[in-house]
């Protein structure tokens, strides 16, 4: 199980992506795909603020659709919001036109200049012309909260045993990875706030 993003993997186009980011000290970037969900988001969000961490949210736009409210306080409590798309589409198995039209179609709701592909894949042209509007923000660290067949314990060794300096952590605000995302996510705040990281969104 590929947990860690490997550098030698980060190559050809890829190359313009964000796998992690620079900067000193001992800082972390937790990013959330997939929602606002009603039974999840609130959740997520009373855990971030017990730790005062910020985050990143990579919104679908038919959720933003539903739970504006939701997405308005994922703004209003500071943290960060990128574009997942408006209907979670796999872009390598789309239409360029469609897969673009379908970005900008989220974009009027979510307004952010972060893209992340669903699935973390695109097409080499269609990353070439996003390229253009976005800063395309994929992970260093999978969590492998979504997978049914890993303990919640397991999910947390993923990201315990992987995370280093500037690390961007993928977890999910779904239904699906609720369990063991929550337990996991718990346990990353807890454990790197007590090593004096410091969670921040990306701008």
């Amino acid at each position: 199980m590929l947990t860690k993003i490997h550098p030698l993997l980060q190559f050809s186009f890829f190359k313009q992506c964000e796998f992690s980011l620079n900067g000193k000290g001992k800082n972390l970037y937790i990013t959330f795909d997939d929602g606002p969900i009603a039974e999840v988001t609130p959740e997520v969000l009373e855990l971030l603020d017990e730790y005062d961490a910020k985050a990143t949210f990579f919104c679908v736009g038919e959720n933003v659709e539903k739970h504006p409210e939701i997405f308005d306080e994922i703004l209003r409590r500071g943290h960060s919001v990128g574009n997942h798309t408006y209907h979670h589409i796999k872009g390598w198995n789309t239409n360029d036109e469609e897969y673009y039209n379908d970005i900008e179609r989220a974009n009027k709701l979510i307004k952010s200049n972060l893209f992340r592909p669903p699935y973390g894949r695109i097409t080499p042209k269609q990353h070439y012309h996003l390229k253009k509007s976005y800063r395309i923000i994929l992970w260093s660290v999978l969590s492998y909260d979504y997978n049914r067949l890993l303990t919640k314990q397991r999910v947390w060794r993923n990201v315990r045993n992987s995370v280093t300096n500037n690390d961007i952590i993928l977890f999910h605000d779904s239904i699906k990875s609720k369990p063991n995302m929550i337990f996991a996510l718990k346990h990353t705040l807890s454990y790197f706030s007590a090593k004096g990281y410091r969670f921040l969104g990306i701008s």
